[in-house]
């Protein structure tokens, strides 16, 4: 007997200890005015129970436990997993007779995660005022009581009558109730799941005005199309109370509206009869049953009040149920069209609404769409209801899959907006291509007409439309387009390229019907963007990294190709650089001439750019970024072209050295002239003149009186020179006239102006010495001959030189030679003559004529 016995006391021993060790404990702290109550749920864990403290002071209740005052407290559960067996109640009481409140729930309460917890609130006001509960921003919805939240958090509102309580609804959070107000005292409870983190709203409560109805609910109904549900109090067991519920819509502008009665269950009235009154903006009041049809397709805002009458309550017998629906819609007749993008290969269309205030709605094939996409090659029936056309945006895009390089098309393609369905509502606001490259090729872009401009702050493009250029990978390249003075002749980028046309000065895009630009295929390039540009001369040209002024993707690279025109030097300047600090590699500038013939010049990130770089001819200009840690790299540089200096310099003094040359030629040729007229014509020989005044016919004269020239002194004078002529052994060339220098000798013309008044000279030929000089210069009286051959002069006589005198020893022959030898024969040819002094012509040369002296 004791054998048996001592196994089952140590088999309770056991149990015992296996209890303990089963213990759950946890501390709480309620917060002053708070009651925090754990309680069993119905049916659950008849073996575990709940105690307060330890040690002899302890006490354990196995249904429930209530918490009062504001000090700590251990809780211990016999039991390992209690938030099965018992839930968590933390109750607060609030009065707002005076002053606002907040319903809030304290951070501490987030400790009973393991259970399921409910937070109810108190509330109380003044007799016959209600409290008034608003809600936050995104509101509240009412479902039935049998169902639950998403989030897990369910609200109830109840309150508290002579007639006992009524649970007025049960809500969730995210609906079209804004506000609430129940009659003097009720109750928000708020219930969160066992396991589900807590996140309440804090509801605002204050005392609302004078009761006109035990519950009034505020409903803001959004834009339709869109229905919400409505429930009375007590919807699962129904309602006696004869009462007043009332229910304000708010309707959007433009919206209809109607109401269904879903759900309806009729009490047995003992006294009245249960009435729907409405009241509708300026409109009269009017009632309706519940079995009556209620209003359809009506405009503004609206009340409901539903009025019970005093039902009979029975157990047996229902009380009064009403679920209802109200449905809001637009209102007006939609514009109706039909596209059809079946012909047109890889173009789509979107078109979104830009006004959120507006009251547009848009539909695609009868479904309502916040934007509406129309795919590539599909045929769509779009809806458009109080759509303005300036809320309205419609793009465009284009998906153009580009040749491979080996079969790519030379003459290039040209990019234009193809011809959009006319039945569309919306102007074209913006269109795009996306160039799709295969084998890795480069996209060549170019203008149709002259070169392209890139749009900078310092100088935007100002045309109609201006083109967007990026890499498929979303980063810009620059914005563009054509004007007249444009620099860019192409654009190479390697990859996909995505081109955006942005109006500037047009509304709608699908009017262009010129195309914006030229796409060629090329093989794939080193750097991601190469641009060929010819400066002008006019002014600078600038030049902007891509997605400028942000920065360049990291190690992209950037490259321009600068021709430089002939006789013009380039002056590169730096005038905006951004430098990052680098976290692997260096950023690169890198300057040198296409022929590579020249010196190339580079900067890194922590070396300093120069003022100005100048190229004598055509050049590159490279840009390479680095993995930036912080920072960006972006330069902004520009470009202008100067003439050449030296060239022109060497033009300047080859002109100069030109006139030089000419002005010396001419100087010698004045030289020349004036010596040759200053020659002597004929050769002039001295003659022995016995007596008498000599002078020498012809057109010789002096400009200098005889005083001043010294042109008649002679230091010797050789004897063939004088006598030469009389000798008959001289040469046959002397008696052909050799000695005239080959100028022909004029027969003699007698002279008819003035003669020398000087008579026939009888003194002695000492008184004609030729070393006499009174000054009296020679001056001819004869004109210059016409002609080239000048005649031979005469010799020097003394009176016989006259004109009146004539030689018979002359012949009368063409070379006026002498016959004979001997004395002079002369004879007179008239008395007067002698008289004549000889006058100098005024037209005569003013060459001086040599003088000879008389050989003695």
């Amino acid at each position: 007997m004791v054998s048996c016995v001592f196994p089952v006391l140590v088999g309770l021993i056991l149990l015992q200890i296996h209890k303990i060790s089963e213990c759950h404990k946890i501390e709480v702290t309620p917060d002053s005015g708070t009651i925090v109550t754990f309680s069993k749920k119905p049916g659950q864990g008849l073996d575990c129970s709940v105690c307060k403290d330890e040690g002899p002071s302890q006490t354990c209740n196995s249904i429930l436990l209530k918490l009062t005052e504001a000090q700590p407290t251990t809780v211990t559960f016999n039991c390992s997993q209690p938030g099965d067996i018992f839930t968590v109640e933390i109750n607060q009481e609030i009065d707002c007779s005076t002053i606002s409140c907040i319903i809030a729930v304290h951070p501490d309460s987030t400790r009973f995660l393991e259970f399921t917890r409910t937070f109810t609130w108190d509330l109380k006001v003044q007799s016959g005022k209600v409290f008034q509960l608003d809600f936050p921003s995104l509101g509240m919805r009412q479902i039935k009581p049998s169902e639950s939240c998403p989030d897990k958090h369910t609200y109830s509102i109840t309150t508290y009558q002579r007639t006992g309580p009524a649970n007025i609804g049960t809500f969730c959070r995210n609906g079209t109730i804004s506000r609430v107000q129940v009659l003097y005292r009720g109750r928000v409870t708020l219930e969160v799941a066992k396991g589900t983190d807590l996140s309440p709203s804090d509801f605002k409560v204050s005392m609302g005005p004078t009761a006109t109805a035990l519950v009034e609910v505020d409903v803001k109904l959004p834009r339709g199309p869109f229905s919400a549900d409505f429930f009375t109090p007590n919807y699962a067991t129904g309602w006696y109370n004869e009462e007043k519920i009332k229910w304000n819509f708010a309707v959007k502008p433009m919206h209809n509206f109607t109401v269904h009665f879903q759900q309806y269950t009729a009490p047995e009235c003992q006294r009245k009869t249960v009435s729907c009154n409405y009241a509708l903006g300026d409109k009269p009041p009017f009632s309706r049953t519940p079995k009556d049809n209620q209003p359809t397709n009506e405009q503004g805002d609206f009340s409901l009040t539903l009025a019970n009458c005093d039902a009979k309550k029975v157990a047996t017998v229902p009380g009064l149920s009403l679920n209802f629906n109200v449905e809001v819609f637009r209102s007006g007749t939609p514009y109706l069209c039909t596209v059809d993008l079946r012909n047109e290969e890889g173009l789509s269309l979107q078109i979104e609404n830009k006004n959120p205030e507006s009251y547009c709605e848009m539909s695609l094939n009868s479904v309502m769409q916040e934007k509406i996409v129309v795919p590539a090659g599909t045929k769509a029936d779009l809806s458009f209801l109080d759509c303005p056309v300036q809320d309205l945006q419609l793009t465009a895009t284009k998906v153009i899959d580009c040749p491979s390089v080996s079969a790519r098309d030379i003459t290039g393609t040209s990019l234009i907006i193809p011809t959009l369905d006319s039945s569309l509502p919306v102007p074209l606001h913006q269109f795009t291509w996306l160039l799709r490259v295969r084998d890795q090729g480069t996209v060549d872009l170019m203008a149709p007409k002259g070169n392209l401009h890139q749009s900078l702050p310092d100088k935007q493009c100002n045309e109609r439309v201006s083109m967007l250029i990026s890499e498929t990978e979303g980063s810009n390249i620059g914005q563009f387009c054509s004007t007249a003075e444009s620099t860019i002749q192409k654009i190479q980028i390697k990859g996909n390229v995505s081109i955006t046309v942005i109006p500037k000065n047009t509304k709608d895009l699908s009017q262009e019907k010129e195309p914006f630009l030229k796409v060629a295929i090329s093989p794939e390039i080193t750097e991601n963007v190469i641009y060929t540009v010819s400066p002008l001369i006019s002014g600078p040209m600038y030049l902007a990294t891509p997605n400028w002024p942000d920065g360049m993707n990291p190690t992209s690279s950037v490259s321009w190709v600068v021709y430089v025109p002939q006789d013009y030097k380039a002056e590169l300047l730096f005038s905006n650089v951004s430098k990052p600090k680098c976290d692997t590699g260096h950023t690169e500038v890198e300057v040198g001439p296409l022929d590579s013939q020249g010196q190339t010049q580079s900067w890194r990130e922590d070396q300093s750019f120069p003022s100005s770089v100048i190229q004598q001819q055509s050049f590159y200009l490279n840009m390479s970024n680095c993995e930036p840690k912080s920072d960006r790299f972006a330069v902004l540089s520009n470009i202008s072209l100067q003439k050449e200096t030296k060239k022109f310099l060497g033009i300047i003094l080859g002109v100069v050295g030109v006139l030089l040359l000419l002005v010396i030629i001419a100087l010698i040729a004045v030289c020349v002239i004036r010596k040759r007229k200053n020659k002597p014509k004929t050769n002039r020989s001295s003659i022995y003149m016995p007596r008498g005044k000599p002078f020498l016919p012809g057109n010789a004269g002096f400009t200098k009186s005889r005083a001043d020239n010294e042109s008649h002194v002679y230091a010797s004078i050789e004897d063939p020179t004088m006598y030469g002529h009389l000798d008959k052994n001289q040469p046959s060339e002397v008696d052909n006239g050799a000695w005239t220098n080959g100028h022909q000798v004029d027969a003699y013309r007698p002279f008819t102006g003035p003669s020398d008044p000087v008579s026939v000279a009888t003194d002695s030929p000492a008184d004609y010495s030729l070393d006499r000089r009174d000054g009296d210069a020679f001056q001819p009286f004869l004109n210059p001959p016409n002609t080239f051959n000048l005649p031979r002069p005469r010799s020097p006589l003394i009176s016989q030189g006259s004109l009146g005198f004539e030689d018979r020893r002359m012949m009368d022959n063409t070379l006026n030679t002498f016959k004979s030898g001997g004395e002079i024969n002369p004879i007179r040819l008239s008395a007067d003559e002698s008289r004549l002094q000889p006058q100098m012509d005024s037209d005569s040369d003013s060459y001086p004529e040599a003088e000879y002296d008389v050989a003695v």
